[in-house]
């Protein structure tokens, strides 16, 4: 019996026979994530429903050295959720219980598969919310949350998942279920917990999570400001954090990606803008209403400048941003999906150089992103049935991550690097910072079995002793080859 079906064959004892799938037709609806560019069928797919089962599932994996990949709501966009052709793939979604909500201590502790915006309904009738807030907050799951370290639209005031992760149950690569983190304000020790966070499942597999909860504010106000193009609406996010105000958001559209959501769900942003800053505000209410004055005086150049009376205002202001990766498909029949960060000051350079790579390359690139902490995600354009259409997206693609990485930036702001990115990881680290890197994987995962073929260019074997990596050509005479 090969090492697939014997792990198979565990399973099946195991779980309830609708939990293992092992037909080929059934497994491809597992064969990417919502990148779909990246296909591979698994080999085998589990669904669990605790703990314990995916603890058992895994530690076959290790007896077997079969590897393993976890997936959550399948919304990734990096490939991070890529199946293993000859591998098991661990699918959480049915861990989907809030096990607590406790106002009290302002924390809540949930299972990966649970969605987002649930822990926010969980949470409201005390008068709190969960902070991070995909665009996808309505499919997306806590658990891919932690794995890819996931922000959204108002991580410029209140951070990323890691901040708001303060515990974690984890599933290690050897089977062994043990806890990361500590409800205490600052546990001793070395901080495992953010070195999982983010680490795109390479480490393990998250099966619970407690989560620290936010105080509703006391007043919210959103204010929707048309520019002529996206130099001024820049030039106005800079001067709204140059003079000392952190809004709880502000995001901007160029014109392509208005005329999308325009298409799509019709949200009414002003006719002609070349860019659109959606700004929010909140806190104590006094606080609020001094600043939306300053942000409205720094928007003096907007032709346009409109302040959302009530929640249903609000929400048709959100309406054309949340939607609009959904939305580029009603003028593109393709596009990729790109997340790169840049300093805020370079937000004006970047994007004329983006437009100056569409203009010379004929392929158009919608620009919709999260302004406040240059965190873009270029949306570029194609027909994959017109010949080479794609491989000239790929290129464009290419080269805005190479813009953000010489403007000081990074590859990737909240996407993950899974295994789309993995080949421009070393434009922005050296072989040394690679083989450190590995070297913390390897302490996780001595057997490579945990998500592979994510995040590195060239995984290392675990002990292997770091060196510096020689094309053939350039290999000394007698060294080793690994």
């Amino acid at each position: 019996m090969d090492a697939l079906a014997a792990v198979t064959e565990h399973a099946r004892a195991l779980l309830p026979e609708r939990a293992v799938i092992t037909d080929r037709v059934r497994l491809r609806t597992y064969e990417c994530d919502g990148l779909t560019h990246h296909r591979v069928v698994p080999g085998l797919v589990v669904l669990p429903e605790t703990a314990e089962q995916v603890a058992a599932v895994v530690t076959a994996c290790a007896r077997h050295r079969v590897p393993f990949v976890a997936r959550g709501a399948g919304t990734g966009l990096s490939g991070g959720a890529l199946p293993h052709a000859e591998g098991v793939l661990i699918v959480t979604s049915r861990l989907r219980r809030i096990l607590a909500v406790r106002p009290e201590d302002e924390r809540a502790v949930v299972e990966p598969g649970v969605i987002n915006l649930d822990v926010t309904r969980a949470a409201a009738p005390f008068g709190y919310h969960y902070a991070p807030d995909p665009s996808s907050r309505q499919i997306c799951s806590i658990g891919g949350n932690v794995a890819e370290n996931s922000g959204g639209a108002h991580c410029l005031k209140y951070g990323f998942t890691a901040g708001h992760v303060v515990a974690a149950d984890l599933v290690t690569p050897a089977g062994d279920l043990v806890t990361l983190g500590s409800e205490a304000p600052d546990a001793p020790g070395y901080d495992l917990l953010g070195t999982v966070i983010g680490a795109e499942g390479t480490l393990g597999v998250v099966t619970s999570v407690t989560v620290r909860l936010t105080r509703d504010p006391e007043a919210v106000t959103t204010l929707l400001a048309a520019f002529p193009g996206t130099d001024d609406a820049g030039a106005a996010t800079s001067a709204i954090i140059a003079a000392g105000i952190v809004p709880a958001a502000i995001e901007m559209m160029d014109a392509l990606a208005i005329e999308a959501a325009e298409a799509a769900v019709a949200c009414g942003y002003p006719a002609g803008a070349g860019a659109v800053l959606i700004i929010e505000l909140d806190g104590p209410a006094a606080d609020v209403h001094a600043e939306l004055a300053t942000v409205t005086r720094l928007c003096a150049d907007a032709t346009e400048v409109r302040i959302a009376a009530d929640d249903a205002e609000r929400e048709l202001i959100w309406k054309g941003r949340r939607s609009a990766f959904a939305a580029v498909g009603r003028i593109s029949p393709d596009y990729i999906v790109q997340d790169g960060v840049i300093p805020r000051t370079a937000l004006p350079e970047v994007l004329r150089a983006i437009s100056g790579l569409s203009a010379d390359t004929g392929v158009r690139v919608a620009n919709v992103f999260h302004a406040g902490d240059g965190n873009l995600h270029p949306l570029v354009l194609f027909d994959a049935a017109v010949p080479g259409q794609e491989g000239r997206a790929e290129d464009v693609s290419g080269a805005i991550l190479d813009l953000c990485v010489t403007h000081g930036g990074s590859i990737t702001g909240e996407h993950g690097v899974g295994v789309d990115k993995a080949r421009y990881m070393p434009r922005m680290f050296t072989d040394a910072d690679l083989d450190t890197m590995q070297l913390v994987r390897c302490a996780f995962d001595p057997s490579g079995i945990a998500n592979p073929g994510k995040i590195f260019p060239t995984p290392r074997l675990c002990g292997e002793v770091p060196r510096k990596h020689h094309a053939a050509s350039e290999r000394p005479a007698g060294a080793e080859v690994f």
